[in-house]
């Protein structure tokens, strides 16, 4: 029997599957989008050339093609997830690059005109601390009283010398900030982090996790960093191979993160998916039901679970 509270099938920690069914009592799905938005660490205003790792696409592999409009990209793969669970409901994924930044009124025709399709429960909006104006803040505020709102914010790490390494340009204040501000709107806040950026310690990664289990999040995305073709971290990884995780480290490290974070806190992934055509280091993440199953045997064979610290 399954001894973690927030669980319906054999994980020990607090899956997203697990939350939506008991918030919406029926399966529901991301519908992964690409707007085309930019990115203000690109274009100039606080950067350019992006995040290193960031591939084209901006983190939306596997979103909708960017060439259709967001409606036919929402049914497009709303199609496909409707044959195997015809009764699911959806939530409309905002997912490449950063999709707060553009005019309010920009966003408005993007975000209602998915709210607009049946089964839509919800969205989910990717977006960088630094690209959320106070004009925009209210309205999503406005936004989630409407529909279940989800903020997705990339912070990656608390490390500031990584943070410099990668390109972030963002300070931790302005994300901590960022939080505040959402939740003061009762606007639920994911936060995206990385293991294995070059040169972290394993005290690095969980320094990152206790950071975030002190501040009133609702949710924890942990990637494994990829290196993938035609990125900065491409060149830096040549010139300097620095360590990359191997499988076993990393199921070390998540399911340390795991003990130190609140048992309300979801999960919403625990590895990363990168397109394996793109991808350079490491391998053994294009095998990801591998890496979930070592994990879930992990933690039983530790007898262990999420908030067990």
């Amino acid at each position: 029997m399954n001894k973690f509270k927030y669980s319906n099938t054999n994980k020990r920690y607090h899956t997203l599957d697990y939350f939506y069914k008991n918030k919406f009592n029926s399966k529901v799905f991301k519908v992964s989008l690409n707007a085309g938005f930019s990115c203000p660490n690109i274009d100039g205003t606080v950067g350019y050339g992006g995040c290193i790792y960031c591939s084209k696409s901006g983190s939306g592999e596997f979103a909708g093609n960017k060439k259709d409009n967001i409606k036919k990209q929402f049914n497009d793969i709303k199609k496909k997830m409707h044959k195997k669970w015809p009764k699911a409901k959806y939530i409309g994924y905002f997912q490449a690059r950063t999709n707060t930044y553009a005019p309010v009124d920009k966003l408005k025709e993007l975000y209602e005109t998915i709210l607009e399709e049946d089964n839509v429960v919800g969205l989910n909006i990717a977006t960088r601390p630094d690209s959320i104006t106070e004009e925009c803040l209210n309205y999503l505020e406005e936004l989630n009283k409407k529909t279940y709102l989800t903020i997705e914010l990339g912070l990656q790490t608390t490390n500031n010398k990584t943070s410099k390494l990668i390109n972030r340009c963002h300070s931790l204040k302005c994300f901590e900030d960022m939080v505040k501000k959402l939740r003061n709107r009762n606007i639920d806040v994911v936060v995206h982090i990385i293991n294995g950026l070059p040169y972290e310690t394993k005290e690095d990664m969980l320094n990152t996790v206790k950071y975030l289990n002190k501040l009133d999040i609702q949710g924890i995305k942990i990637h494994m960093l990829s290196i993938l073709k035609d990125t900065p971290l491409e060149k830096l990884y040549k010139k300097e191979k620095f360590h990359i995780l191997s499988k076993e480290e990393y199921i070390d490290i998540v399911i340390s993160q795991l003990e130190l974070l609140r048992k309300e806190i979801v999960i919403h992934r625990i590895t990363g998916d990168p397109d394996p055509k793109d991808l350079i280091e490491p391998n053994w993440l294009i095998k990801k039901f591998c890496v979930l199953n070592d994990i879930d045997k992990e933690m039983v064979k530790r007898d262990t679970y999420q908030g067990k610290i």
